[in-house]
């Protein structure tokens, strides 16, 4: 007969978060940058406080446990307090990627039937272009002042402090059970339609408890911590819910984040961590590179920083070590991993190595976090060892790695053993560290986000004077990855470049249109009849994109 230890059982929620950190650091600030211009300092004491007025609202305006609640908002305090007030009433929030184009928001917000939509008036356009094709979706919450709020073509148009400010501070946070729904992101789309990954409460917990650790992204009370990855990009890598954990100060950029204003924010809040893509970062030094006679690098306190979304530069890592004295983590992972799956700290053995060699192992995607187990298998099944060689497929398994997508029966997502295939191919050298070397999926990674190949030649063979049509990534000294358009005119036929970007523009996102398109007699192709697209990468790997300033 098993023995159970005699200890407390209490459910992990996100609720008992934002308590903590109003009780324990509620004088600790947040500082908000709502524009260039503009900014709004508060507190962990009244995010608790306004999360409770929203929490209030919400129930008011007649949302039930686990309806899901949209937010097209870049990283203000009014996102935070959404955060905690949606998940701690038993609601799920639905942080939506306005950079997609309009018929993925529309496809998200139908497939996770949204009740309403929180959005920063920048994207007013947006949701009124689409609002007729939104069903499920009762209300519009302009994220503003009612004396900022213009006249928006939208149905049942509210105001979020007119919200507030009617509704009481009084709310008793729900005892859920912590495997409750609490927050839904997509993923972009990449083979088809974008698909849902619901996270829980107790997932969230688990995944921010790794930030705070040491070995972790060593996240703590003593930060200031410069949030330069948007909070609809995978719930900002977790780190609102890791800073509330710990009582870090939190400085959210708005929708400014040039490499001049990231500069101003660390200076003036003594910020010691940030995050961010790779773009992000390449802005960042430009803008130093720059003004350097005019800077004083020494106001800096920038001790550690995270770039994920996409591979960091190894010059990039170099750049952060030698001018700023900033260490560089490397963090892999996806939006299926909440998303932290391997963290790149090194190992006490590898701290006094020479700065060249350490850089080299900082370029490697990190090792992998308690929590996650992580392998490398071959096309067949079979587990590879970890020994700096052999190349597989990443597969994960863990309590912050999903089951299945949104809508479909829990474990749908997973193969034998409970393992999540993530379509990344790596190494895994004996001391755990892991090496992307490529991918299973024909995607773009450009600045951190992700760009569909495949939808991209669905689109171009769509033209009349079009044959055939390939794109593959090309490499971009700012944005790592754009597109290259390679087509195959038909017989007789006669385009342009030009004509082809025309043609696109309009039916895709504007940043997914192909920095380039070359054209060529034919395209090679496998012997089942499929693009091989080994063959074009290597054919243009020279390939110098007009948009490309190096």
């Amino acid at each position: 007969m098993t023995m159970l230890g005699l200890m407390q059982q209490q459910d992990l929620l996100i609720s008992q978060l934002i308590e903590h950190a109003a009780t324990h650091h509620g004088q600790v600030e947040i500082v908000s940058h709502v524009s260039d211009s503009r900014s709004y300092r508060t507190t962990w004491g009244e995010v608790r406080q306004r999360a409770k007025r929203l929490a209030n609202a919400l129930t008011d305006l007649g949302v039930q446990p686990g309806q899901r609640i949209a937010t097209l908002a870049w990283n203000t305090h009014r996102h935070l307090e959404l955060y905690f007030a949606v998940a701690g009433m038993g609601a799920v929030s639905h942080t939506v990627n306005p950079r997609l184009f309009a018929e993925q928001i529309s496809y998200i917000i139908n497939h996770a039937a949204d009740e309403y939509v929180f959005f920063d008036l920048g994207f007013a356009d947006q949701l009124v272009a689409i609002a007729d094709q939104l069903p499920t979706v009762k209300g519009f919450v302009a994220l503003c002042e009612r004396s900022e709020l213009p006249d928006i073509a939208l149905p049942n148009l509210l105001c979020y402090e007119d919200l507030i400010a009617q509704a009481s501070p009084d709310f008793e946070w729900p005892a859920l059970d912590e495997n409750t729904a609490s927050s839904l992101c997509y993923t972009s789309g990449t083979t088809g339609n974008p698909k849902g990954v619901l996270y829980s409460h107790r997932s969230t917990l688990l995944h921010a408890w790794t930030a705070c650790t040491v070995d972790g992204l060593a996240l703590s009370t003593r930060d200031s911590v410069l949030l330069a990855v948007p909070m609809f990009h995978v719930n900002a890598w977790g780190i609102p819910y890791a800073a509330a954990m710990c009582g870090a100060k939190l400085v959210l950029p708005g929708p400014g984040v040039s490499g001049e204003r990231l500069y101003a924010h660390m200076v003036k809040e003594g910020c010691t961590f940030s995050l961010g893509v790779p773009t992000v970062w390449l802005g960042f030094f430009q803008y130093i590179e720059s003004q350097r006679a005019q800077l004083d690098l020494s106001q800096l306190k920038l001790q550690r920083v995270v770039v994920g979304g996409s591979a960091a530069p190894r010059a990039m890592i170099e750049k952060f070590g030698t001018l700023l004295d900033t260490f560089v983590i490397q963090a892999w992972g996806m939006t299926e991993t909440s998303p932290l799956a391997t963290i790149g700290n090194l190992l006490p053995s590898q701290q006094d190595l020479p700065l060249d060699k350490r850089f080299d192992i900082q370029a490697r995607q990190g090792r992998a976090i308690f929590g996650i187990e992580v392998g490398i298998f071959s096309p067949e099944g079979k587990r590879l060892p970890h020994d700096g060689k052999s190349v597989g497929e990443i597969k994960v398994r863990g309590p912050w790695v999903v089951s299945a997508y949104y809508g479909s029966q829990p474990g749908a997502a997973l193969g034998e053993g409970g393992w999540f295939a993530t379509g990344d191919v790596a190494l895994i050298d004996s001391d755990g560290f892991v090496q992307i070397t490529d991918r299973t999926k024909d995607v773009i990674k450009s600045g951190g986000e992700w760009i569909s190949s495949i939808d991209l030649e669905n689109v171009a063979v769509g033209h009349p004077k079009v044959q055939e049509a390939a794109v593959i990534g090309v490499a971009h000294s700012k944005w790592q990855e754009r597109p290259l358009l390679i087509v195959v005119p038909k017989t007789g036929e006669c385009i342009t470049a030009a004509e082809m970007t025309e043609f696109m523009q309009d039916r895709v996102a504007r940043w997914w249109l192909p920095d380039d398109v070359v054209f060529v007699d034919a395209l090679p192709h496998t012997a089942t009849g499929k693009l091989l697209k080994t063959q074009l990468r290597e054919q243009f790997k020279g390939h110098r994109l007009s948009t490309d300033p190096v």
